[in-house]
């Protein structure tokens, strides 16, 4: 636990002592609350599903952008080679990796707050649909930082880390999407349905924390920090 810790306050520090925090919390935060009430006010209804809704769309391109030098840029740069000879397991290095761009999430899904307070101010919101909401977008936005984390460990080149990430992310959101599932075999039809990002954070947003949908994102993000885990093994190995 005190290796993932200190590895946890190196990363999370490195986001701060470098633009990449402040660019992301103001992209995010500007670019979200502008589509979000350019269309609040022509709605005449008191209510964050459109907000909600903007997030997966959102997410699959910035969140790609934080984790795309998690490992691309230790490999880079060489430090990777360092970091491999300290006394220290390599799933408490993608662990601590994965804690800290977590956290920078969630203190930027908390300066988000604003917009809720926002919205109550003008009308009579559903609070417990609005708490569902932010469960699911901090759910949804673990498992992509999940899976860029994956996809860094297998370039050295952010960019490609970056185009890797927004694609598996994108297969993964609309794999279980009724334009997906209609053309879908019966025989992977459940499977297709169940896979779907998309499809489960729908499904927290209806006001329900199912106990099925938190199971599906803790489990893909386990799954991808454990392919995250194995693709630094391999590395050491060769």
């Amino acid at each position: 636990m005190t290796n993932i810790t200190a590895i946890f306050k190196k990363e999370f520090r490195s986001y701060f002592n470098s633009p990449i925090a402040y660019i992301f919390i103001t992209f995010f935060l500007g670019l979200s609350s502008w589509l979000f009430f350019r269309g609040f006010f022509f709605g005449n209804q008191a209510e964050m599903r459109g907000f909600f809704g903007l997030m997966p769309w959102i997410f699959l391109f910035f969140i790609p952008a934080v984790t795309m030098k998690l490992w691309a840029e230790e490999k880079k740069i060489g430090t990777i080679e360092i970091l491999m000879t300290l006394p220290i397991r390599d799933y408490e290095v993608v662990v601590g990796k994965f804690l800290a761009s977590f956290a920078l999430l969630i203190v930027t899904v908390l300066l988000s707050l604003v917009i809720p307070f926002s919205v109550m101010y003008f009308g009579d919101p559903d609070g417990g649909t609005i708490f569902a909401g932010y469960i699911g977008l901090l759910l949804m936005g673990a498992a992509y930082l999940a899976i860029g984390l994956f996809t860094s460990t297998l370039t050295e080149n952010q960019i490609i880390a970056f185009i890797l990430g927004i694609f598996t992310c994108f297969v993964l959101l609309i794999i279980g999407e009724d334009i997906v599932l209609f053309n879908t075999p019966d025989w992977l039809f459940p499977i297709f349905s169940y896979l779907g990002l998309g499809a489960h954070y729908s499904s927290i947003l209806r006001g329900v924390l199912d106990s099925r949908d938190i199971i599906y994102y803790l489990s893909l993000i386990g799954f991808f920090l454990y392919l995250s885990t194995l693709a630094v093994e391999s590395r050491k190995w060769r």
